[in-house]
């Protein structure tokens, strides 16, 4: 690194933006020292906030949701693919907490289908079923959202059938 920055120094400034932006892009756009909370797409993991917290904002809401429990937790959930930030305050507006919250894919078995411009999302984790992505065409997705749904309502109503009979 020092090297590089030497490099840097002798070439001017043009070059010193090429390197910097090198750097940014080596880290992801975002500085190598901070911490990055992991999610995958579609699944929830728990934070501990720090104590005498009292407000918690994210950056992008499109990218993960924060549901506040009792006893200083959040569950994070993530709702988008990418890099957004977490800030924990206290009363005074103090910052107690600042932390990226990555949304990532997940490492299950998932095949796209590329029909032209169509785009079709399968888990096959054993066998190929329809999978809610984002970047899915419209149709597919609205398709196969409308039959989660209803598959839920109808789990969701026979299960009250069934608790209504004991």
């Amino acid at each position: 690194m020092i090297a590089l920055v030497q490099h840097v120094y002798r070439r001017g400034r043009l070059h010193y933006a090429l390197a910097l932006l090198a750097v940014l892009i080596a880290s992801g756009g975002r500085p190598a020292m901070a911490d990055t909370f992991a999610v995958i797409l579609d699944q929830a993991k728990v934070l501990k906030l720090p104590e005498r917290t009292t407000t918690v904002v994210v950056g992008n809401p499109l990218i993960a949701d924060i549901s506040l429990q009792s006893g200083g937790m959040i569950v994070v959930t993530g709702k988008g693919y990418g890099v957004t930030n977490l800030i924990a305050l206290d009363t005074r507006g103090n910052t107690l907490l600042e932390q990226f919250i990555e949304v990532q894919g997940s490492s299950e078995h998932i095949v796209i289908v590329h029909r032209g411009i169509e785009r079709e999302s399968y888990s096959c984790t054993p066998q190929c079923e329809r999978r809610l992505m984002l970047g899915d065409t419209p149709a597919f997705f609205d398709s196969a959202l409308l039959q989660a749904g209803r598959r839920d309502s109808q789990a969701q109503s026979s299960g009250s059938n069934q608790s209504g009979r004991q």
